[in-house]
């Protein structure tokens, strides 16, 4: 009888148990906040963190490191000013800007403007985009300046390559490319 006082008492409190829980309504979170992240703007100030320790606007007229200011503005003036512009990489260096500026070249590049820069890459040669120039085409009078500027800012339907490259392998690829228009003219 003694046992069956403990069962009914042991069926009793998981009956009592299993009744409160409620599908509806989860159980209390030890620690929520480890399970919920509260999130927040970039630069919104938050005022629980001490004065001077929230993201803040960087300071006007900064430069991002590893990024040089371009002095040609993005416009035909600005284009023909930067046709007499000389690459300003190591000239003693040249063999290897032109083999990193190649390995850029087949990354970027070559996929419109094609391996030899004849204007057939892969998407001409399969029609998804057209127009895309000779670096031999005289009419064009392609120089390294000129390639620096249309990566910088885009053209027509070329956009800028700004983002992807840095400053550095954007002039190594304009001397890549002097190379091969080199190599068509011959």
């Amino acid at each position: 009888m003694n046992s069956f006082k403990k069962l009914i008492i042991a069926l009793g409190i998981l009956l009592g148990m299993v009744s409160c829980f409620d599908k509806s309504r989860p159980n209390y979170q030890y620690m929520p906040n480890m399970y919920e992240p509260v999130s927040y703007e970039t630069y919104e100030k938050v005022d629980f963190l001490p004065k001077g320790s929230e993201a803040q606007l960087p300071v006007p007229n900064t430069i991002n490191r590893g990024w040089m200011p371009y002095e040609y503005e993005n416009s035909p003036e600005g284009k023909e000013l930067a046709r007499l512009q000389t690459s300003p990489l190591d000239s003693l260096d040249q063999e290897r800007n032109i083999g990193e500026g190649q390995a850029l070249y087949e990354i970027y590049c070559a996929i419109c403007h094609g391996n030899k820069g004849d204007g057939k890459g892969y998407l001409v040669e399969r029609e998804k985009i057209l127009g895309v120039p000779s670096y031999a085409d005289a009419v064009r009078n392609v120089t390294v300046g000129t390639t620096y500027h249309t990566m910088q800012y885009g053209l027509n339907s070329m956009g800028s390559y700004a983002s992807q490259m840095n400053t550095k392998e954007m002039w190594q690829v304009s001397e890549y490319v002097m190379k091969l228009k080199q190599d068509l003219t011959k």
